[in-house]
């Protein structure tokens, strides 16, 4: 059984250089980003093997169970924060957040989808090691703005990322292209109106609803809700905005209505969800 490791502040950086020795497996109760400055191997993630090498990096969830087999020495930077770091940031920094949470089951491997942000991604890397080893003055808030810069780059690479299932037995990439719009406006109902987004694709609306259906799994609607949802669990659980906070933001009429479709699509209250997920009993989003 993997050991479980718990972090006991906002973040923590944490330089290692391993031989060719094993680091065997083990599960978090927080966030771990995991940069390789140098060397190869292998990574174990919940049973999935990746080869990593120079350059990469790596984002692990809350109870994702993971190991290292080193084949050349290698240099890691760990970077980890939890919940609280999270609820620091203001709300419009969640929202950048938004793609990490729901798409991490769809970035296996290095996140790092875009050749840019590697360059970028490497010197963030480098200045959170200098800051981190020297330790002058402000290091810390020096290293936590560095750290909110890269995992702004994450969220941008996995939103890049084209998820698995759009990718199978689908000739156009119309219904990806929809996804990501309606991501991008989905704080704008009236650009979520099915005939806004037909005339924005140039389709028509009877086109738009069975093509969107019979590639997703899903109407429409039913998916404009249920994203809507999981960004209601990600603020629940990754914010202390106030529930009327929350209906505001994501256009539900007012807090009664938010309450009312969170308890009938998850069938519980979104304050005995955020209670559960603070127990521990629901582990992320």
């Amino acid at each position: 059984m993997a050991v479980t490791k718990n972090l006991y502040q906002p973040f923590e950086i944490e330089y290692k250089e391993v031989n060719e020795c094993p680091i065997v497996g083990h599960k978090h109760n927080f966030f771990e980003l995991v940069y390789i400055i140098d060397g190869e191997g292998i990574q174990c993630v919940n049973e999935n093997l990746f080869e990593y090498n120079k350059g990469q990096l790596f984002l692990l969830m809350p109870q994702d169970c993971h190991s290292f087999k080193v084949h050349s020495i290698t240099k890691f930077l760990f970077i980890r924060f939890n919940d609280i770091y999270l609820k620091k940031q203001d709300k419009n920094w969640i929202q950048q957040l938004e793609f990490i949470f729901q798409n991490t089951n769809s970035l296996p491997g290095c996140i790092l989808r875009n050749q840019g942000d590697k360059i970028l991604v490497k010197t963030l890397i480098e200045a959170i090691v200098r800051e981190h080893i020297n330790k002058q003055p402000y290091h810390r808030e020096l290293i936590e703005q560095l750290v909110n810069t890269l995992i702004t780059i994450v969220a941008r690479n996995s939103f890049m990322h084209v998820p698995e299932k759009l990718t199978q037995h689908v000739e156009s990439k119309s219904p990806l292209h929809i996804i990501h719009y309606i991501h991008q406006h989905i704080y704008t109902p009236s650009r979520l109106r099915i005939e806004q987004i037909a005339e924005h694709f140039n389709l028509s609306v009877n086109y738009v609803s069975e093509y969107f259906k019979k590639h997703v799994g899903e109407s429409l609607q039913q998916y404009i809700m249920n994203y809507k949802l999981r960004l209601v669990e990600t603020r629940l659980q990754y914010s202390s905005m106030r529930m009327n906070e929350i209906a505001y933001e994501l256009n539900f009429t007012d807090e009664s209505h938010l309450n009312r479709i969170f308890k009938k699509y998850k069938g519980l209250s979104p304050s005995e969800f955020r209670k559960a997920t603070n127990k521990g009993l629901i582990t992320h989003a």
